[in-house]
């Protein structure tokens, strides 16, 4: 059974009505929206502004997962990253960090991230022992390779019983390391290795992934994907993305990842009524 509430440092958070994510990208070269928010000051003013919008979680990242991207160091991303963290110390909602790197993850802990967002699983040798050492909440991802590769030729034979049963073995040896199961999210890691029928056969089996006992995340904001479906660009894709968070939903995940927090907080608002039989008094 997965539990009620997500435990993220000091926070706890009802799981009962689907929570929102906002990114913040500090980076020059995530896929979307790469460079606008390098400045910290930037950056801080984007997360306030996504707070106010009704982001239940800021999930702030300091190197990009694009398709083909590179790594880069430690201390640079780092850099990027703790500023922002600091500027956010009192915000209401939980700080998550974007980070594959133990070392990273031990610089964002001490100044006060709630939730590590790991593509990588907590695979990086000490990732997994710095998260048990807190208190903080962790985002398991599936990946097929690494951002520079991933997308080259992935390959599976059932994607959602192969990605299920690798969230499974990490949520496991996350709990036999003392990360309580209540600090625990998974997420599919849509466009992560995975072509778009995979992402598709993901989205429509969703509720086996859910049916793991954790909190799933998803995350299908302005990817790919959907710009294959749709034909547009990254900053075109508003109303796919809405509508990908809506069927995610619908389909058992409880935390959606996303660039447009004020859109996708009113369709799900509609999608929370319509499921209440609450119509109000509109005519």
């Amino acid at each position: 059974m997965s539990p009620t509430q997500l435990r993220c440092g000091q926070y706890r958070l009802p799981l009962q009505r689907p929570l929102v994510m906002g990114v913040v990208n500090v980076t020059p070269d995530s896929f979307s929206d790469g460079g606008q928010f390098l400045d910290p000051g930037q950056a801080l003013a984007h997360a306030r502004r996504l707070i106010d919008e009704g982001a239940d979680l800021i999930d702030i990242g300091g190197e990009s997962s694009r398709p083909g991207a590179r790594g880069v160091p430690a201390e640079e991303e780092s850099l990027r990253i703790i500023p922002v963290l600091r500027g956010l110390r009192d915000a209401p909602v939980p700080i998550a960090v974007d980070t594959v790197k133990p070392e990273v993850m031990r610089a964002a802990l001490a100044e006060g991230a709630a939730m590590i967002n790991d593509i990588n699983a907590l695979r990086a040798p000490g990732a997994l022992e710095t998260v048990a050492a807190s208190d903080a909440g962790v985002c398991l991802m599936h990946m097929q390779g690494e951002p520079r590769t991933m997308q080259a030729n992935p390959t599976y034979g059932d994607v959602v019983v192969e990605v299920g049963g690798f969230l499974r073995e990490r949520a496991a040896v996350a709990e036999a390391a003392g990360i309580a199961r209540e600090r625990i999210v998974v997420d599919p890691g849509f466009g992560f290795g995975k072509t778009v029928g995979h992402n598709l056969e993901l989205l429509r089996r969703l509720a086996e992934i859910a049916s793991l006992g954790y909190p799933v995340l998803a995350g299908l904001s302005r990817k790919s994907t959907l710009g294959a479906i749709t034909g547009r660009p990254a900053s075109g894709r508003l109303a796919a993305s809405v509508a990908a968070a809506l069927l995610a939903v619908e389909r058992g995940a409880r935390i959606v990842r996303v660039h447009d927090v004020a859109a996708t907080k009113d369709a799900l608002a509609i999608l929370s009524a319509m499921c209440a039989g609450d119509s109000g008094n509109a005519t």
